[in-house]
């Protein structure tokens, strides 16, 4: 039998979603990601010959490649469906000239959505390969090989076996460093506000202190503070203007991109980056929601474009119309590209507005059904009207001092009805309030002055949300890239996440040291940026991408040489951390070192005494269950989780960090938990009083 097509995708959810839609005609084979690449154990690049690669076959691939062998044999036509995007653009390369195929002809279809109208549509508009969307791919890959493998070495020599130097996670890595630093030399500054409640007709309202004789008043200690609260207590309290009052309109957001996706997925659902895309890449690729059987649920993940197709705008037109009604419907927006943005894709929306989210949440996973909310909800939103407020402000005299109130009335809720935005750093004195209908002149009675202590803060450690931000703002990285950054900075143990708030290790600090004195460039920000501009040239077909590598590669050697022989080893001892243990040979303290597979555990007097143990990362908990062992930190595929270190004799394991206090129900432990914006709080675990515990957190965050 001659069938009609063969149709490779990337992954087996894909094919089984397509699958649905090609009926029988069609074979449907999945590559699982990529057949070729570079190999493992070597630099595996030609540099005299023009940096040419040598690819090999991926091991353990040679089940994939007959399956795919066996399927072209069944047809005469063949589509390679793999990932939108750069990479999917090489991995369709590579299966083309493992197979044979012809290079100039149309044999490659794009999925931007896994739905049957985007299905019908790629397989009447297939086209060529994009080999300079492949060059780009194949610059970037190889770059990322010519650091690693060039520059690794040399930590491995100077620092401790094992480490490694990435072209851009290096990059990350220092933005980390450099605001700990900052933090750490931050001298923190007192300074005090007030804020008084003044009545009139019968409404108290609250008024802050803003200047005085008309320059802005800096009050600076608790005296100052006192001084004023007196003097207030013996003056009167005038209006010293008319209110003015204006319509403010509050323009709905923009529709997700990866990068704002993963920072609102991280804030309001306490989403790991590398989650937020896992889960994301499930609701492309397709799942199972009932009759329908498996459909994609949203467009392309890894997108930095906030374009909307005209027919989603209109269903979204529709869906506003009939379910709130024409005043809710916004204005039509028109799509206006950033400097920067390749624009390959839209934003990411749902596939389908209109699907019954009740028969979703029966279908999905409740992770799967939070994200794909957070996804439908914001696109909604953005093809809303604007949310308009009537702001009063109020100019209040007391002898030579001024202060203001701001009142804020919701006239029309606008986009706000489905989704509203956080509110971050939310600063007291910005509380709004209705105001009373008041008159030039009138004059209020004060019913109390409230001073406050306050101390100048250091910009806050970075959490994966806002380091993502940071690597989108400074140009580091693509949509594809910020998850495996975040990921691999973790692992490679240059920087710890605690609490959701990243700082740099020992090793990290001395590592991005090393690098910025020897190798400026690699961990310029600047030239990091640069590069991902070339490479988006490539793409564009106006570089080619050997002059890339040729203009990177010999100055970066040249400098290696130079600088290899004059780098001094670095001291053990300052990237080798205490452990509180002591060694049972010798009584001496055990630490931390790093070999090439991992941490372990040394004695403090090697050479003398050579004891060596495993390293386990205790928090400082006893084991919950009385066993007499300890809490510690592991990891697994879905990610960090708590366990005792007597397993297999304990069984004990969280995913949330355990602490050291009881519940006052049923005395089990507590454990650690966060609000969606990051507000730890601790709860039982089993749960008991999980309600109240939860209100009572949310409550004292908004506080």
């Amino acid at each position: 039998m001659k069938y009609k097509g063969f149709i490779i995708v990337e992954s087996p959810a894909k094919a089984r979603t397509l699958e649905k839609y090609a009926g029988k005609e069609y074979i449907i084979k999945a590559s699982m990601g990529h057949i070729i690449d570079l190999p493992r154990n070597r630099i595996g690049i030609d540099i005299k010959n023009d940096f040419k690669p040598n690819y090999v076959t991926i091991p353990n691939k040679e089940k994939v490649i007959k399956e795919l062998k066996e399927g072209l044999e069944k047809t005469d036509k063949i589509y390679l469906a793999t990932d939108p995007d750069r990479e999917g653009e090489a991995i369709a390369w590579h299966i083309a000239r493992l197979l044979e195929l012809p290079m100039d002809e149309d044999i490659r279809i794009e999925l931007h959505e896994i739905t049957p109208e985007a299905f019908e549509n790629a397989l009447i508009n297939p086209r060529k390969i994009n080999i300079e969307k492949v060059n780009a791919q194949q610059a970037r890959r190889m770059l990322d090989r010519l650091v690693g493998y060039n520059l690794s070495p040399v930590l491995w020599k100077k620092v401790a076996p094992g480490l490694s130097a990435g072209r851009v996670q290096s990059v990350a890595v220092r933005l980390i460093v450099e605001r700990q630093k900052e933090i750490d030399a931050f001298k923190s500054e007192e300074y005090w506000t007030i804020a008084v409640n003044v009545e009139t007709q019968g409404i108290e309202f609250k008024s802050s202190l803003t200047s005085y004789k008309n320059k802005k008043i800096n009050i600076k200690n608790e005296a100052e503070a006192n001084e004023i609260k007196e003097y207030f207590k013996t003056h009167d309290f005038v209006v010293s203007s008319p209110p003015k009052t204006k319509i403010i309109a509050k323009e709905p957001p923009l529709p997700y991109i990866t990068s704002t996706l993963q920072q609102d997925a991280s804030k309001r659902l306490n989403f790991k980056v590398v989650k937020t895309m896992r889960i994301a890449q499930q609701l492309f690729e397709g799942l199972d929601i009932g009759e329908d059987g498996p459909v994609g649920l949203i467009t392309y993940m890894r997108t930095d474009s906030t374009r909307i197709a005209d027919s989603a705008r209109e269903e979204a037109t529709k869906f506003i119309s009939s379910n709130y009604g024409q005043e809710y419907v916004g204005n039509k927006k028109v799509y206006k590209k950033k400097s920067g943005v390749q624009d390959a894709h839209e934003a990411i929306r749902p596939t389908d507005v209109k699907r019954d989210m009740q028969e979703l949440k029966k279908a999905l996973t409740p992770e799967q059904y939070k994200l794909y909310s957070l996804i439908r909800d914001r696109f909604i939103a953005s093809q809303m009207s604007a949310c308009k407020s009537q702001n009063t402000s109020l100019s209040i005299q007391c002898g030579d001092y001024t202060l203001h109130s701001q009142g804020s009335e919701v006239v029309f809720d606008g986009f706000t009805k489905i989704y509203n935005e956080l509110k971050e750093d939310k600063i007291e004195n910005e509380e709004t309030c209705r105001l009373p209908n008041v008159k030039e002149g009138d004059k209020l009675n004060l019913k109390s002055v409230d001073p406050k202590q306050h101390f100048t803060q250091p910009s806050p450690q970075y959490t994966e949300a806002s380091l993502v931000k940071a690597l989108e703002k400074n140009g580091i990285g693509r949509p594809s890239t910020y998850a495996p950054i975040v990921e691999t900075i973790q692992k490679r143990d240059y920087v710890k996440l605690a609490e959701k708030k990243f700082s740099p290790t020992k090793l990290g600090n001395v590592v991005t040291e090393l690098l910025v004195q020897n190798f400026s460039n690699i961990v310029d920000i600047n030239f990091t940026a640069d590069m991902e501009n070339q490479l988006d040239e490539i793409e564009l077909g106006k570089e080619q991408y050997i002059d890339v590598l040729k203009n990177f590669y010999e100055p970066f050697i040249t400098n290696l040489h130079q600088v290899e022989k004059d780098i001094k080893r670095v001291e053990s001892a300052s990237i080798s951390e205490e452990t509180g243990e002591i060694c049972e040979k010798c009584g001496r303290p055990m630490i931390i070192k790093r070999g090439p597979y991992g941490k372990f555990l040394a004695c403090s007097a090697y050479p003398e005494c050579k004891t060596t143990k495993p390293y386990l990362e205790k928090i400082g908990v006893p084991c919950p269950l009385g066993c007499g062992g300890n809490v510690i930190v592991k990891k697994s595929k879905k990610g960090i989780f708590y366990g005792c270190d007597r397993y297999p004799d304990c069984n004990f394991n969280s995913w949330n960090r355990p602490t050291d206090k009881k519940c006052s129900i049923c005395g089990g432990v507590m454990v650690i938990k966060y609000t969606k914006s990051g507000k730890g709080y601790t709860q039982c675990i089993n749960g008991c009083t999980k309600k109240k515990q939860e209100e009572e957190a949310e409550n004292s965050e908004q506080k």
